[in-house]
């Protein structure tokens, strides 16, 4: 018997928001609104039309970067040599505004990255 390949719809732009140990934690970054970070990109999100999914992950790891937020590009970004951007120090809403604009324009592969954000990026931890 021949497998049959599953085949997948087009992916949207993707956000992947950092929560585990440093970022969202009023600890570390105190005076910061990671609650009101969260609840502006998931409005976004719902907004867009599915153009745009934020999801969560428990850490991914550059924690002196905090707070760390990867925007992976859509099934289109992908096929034009887009890959993840990873973004530190993410938590401020001019940030914010340049993330949203960016996905709102294509993200990765389609757009390209506002200057601003260039600086903030930062390179993925090694396996």
């Amino acid at each position: 018997m021949t497998p049959v390949p599953i085949r997948y719809g087009p992916r949207p732009c993707s956000l992947v928001v950092c929560r585990g140990c440093c970022c969202g934690d009023a600890r570390k970054n105190p005076g910061q609104d990671h609650d009101g970070q969260l609840t502006r990109l998931k409005a976004a999100a719902a907004a867009s039309g599915g153009r745009l999914v934020v999801r969560t992950s428990d850490c991914l790891g550059p924690c002196a970067q905090a707070n760390v937020l990867v925007v992976q590009p859509s099934t289109e970004g992908r096929r034009r040599g887009g890959r993840a951007a990873w973004l530190g120090w993410s938590a401020d809403q001019d940030c914010l505004d340049e993330v949203l604009a960016w996905t709102a324009a294509g993200g990765p592969g389609v757009a390209p990255a506002p200057a601003t954000l260039e600086l903030q990026m930062i390179d993925p931890p090694k396996p």
